[in-house]
């Protein structure tokens, strides 16, 4: 049983460490609506001006817009590479199947800085041209990464006997994923697509070897930032970036939330694939 000075001090530990980690965040988002080109405090009042500066910035606009596509690109490969990774391992059983897990997370669990160089590297052994492709497959990399860990971590939890009920009801094998697998993981692959755009939207470290003299906004920022110029743009554009990946990532939550695996659910998608293979 903790002592009452133990709890409080846990507390105002909690409190510090989410202090640490929130209050520069929280500043980056006031200076953005600060009048003044000097950031000092307290601010000197409110303004929107510097958001109109960027959205009228043709780097900055240019810069996103391919964010984005990149962003949704890397996504959808990962989607359909991440998943099929995921249904193959959990469904079969052959040698080096734990080999093939593992080597599935490095990209994420080794260092950017050396995903990055080893892309770099490769690409130009190959004499591929740095470009809006190669940041595709250097995110791609790593969102595989993110769909797989979500949907291998929700197939796991799903009973088997579904699978088998369906089939011993006369449901092929793409019937039985179509009507009764995807269904209930539907929620475990959105939530990782969600996430793999958040990560692949503000990623610098591998984009940094693999851009070539593309510019995505996360560059953008970083050499404005690095070069000391329009850091009041910077703040609003910043802010803008934090708004895009904390949306992707609530929505995330929420989806894996609501994807919790019931019994009167498995039913409905047993008998809905019993009666599709009728």
């Amino acid at each position: 049983m903790e002592s009452k000075g133990l709890r409080a001090a846990l507390r105002i530990w909690v409190a510090v460490v989410l202090a640490f980690l929130f209050v520069p965040i929280v500043l980056i988002v006031l200076y953005a609506f600060n009048p003044s080109n000097i950031q000092t405090w307290p601010i000197t009042g409110f303004t929107l001006h510097w958001f109109s500066v960027a959205w009228h910035d043709p780097q900055v606009r240019g810069a996103f817009l391919l964010s984005v596509r990149v962003g949704l690109v890397a996504t959808v490969l990962a989607m359909l590479l991440g998943s099929a990774v995921a249904f193959a391992l959990h469904r079969f059983r052959f040698f080096g199947r734990d080999a093939i897990s593992f080597l599935l997370v490095l990209p994420i669990a080794l260092p950017g800085i050396i995903t990055g160089i080893a892309l770099n590297s490769f690409f130009s052994f190959t004499g591929i041209q740095f470009g809006t492709l190669t940041i595709v497959i250097g995110h791609t990399t790593f969102c595989i990464v993110v769909v797989y860990n979500n949907l291998i971590a929700r197939l796991r939890r799903m009973p088997g006997s579904l699978t088998e009920a369906s089939m011993d009801l006369g449901a092929r094998g793409w019937q039985t994923l179509r009507l009764v697998t995807l269904p209930m993981a539907a929620t475990a692959l959105i939530s990782g697509a969600l996430l793999a755009f958040g990560l692949s939207f503000d990623e610098v470290i591998v984009t940094v070897f693999t851009a070539g003299a593309q510019n995505t906004l996360p560059l953008w920022i970083f050499g404005a930032i690095r070069l000391g110029q329009q850091l009041p743009e910077v703040n609003a554009v910043v802010t803008i970036v934090i708004l895009l990946t904390i949306i992707p990532v609530v929505l995330a939550a929420r989806f894996a939330g609501a994807g919790a695996i019931s019994r009167s659910a498995a039913a409905a998608a047993a008998a809905t694939a019993a009666g599709g293979a009728g």
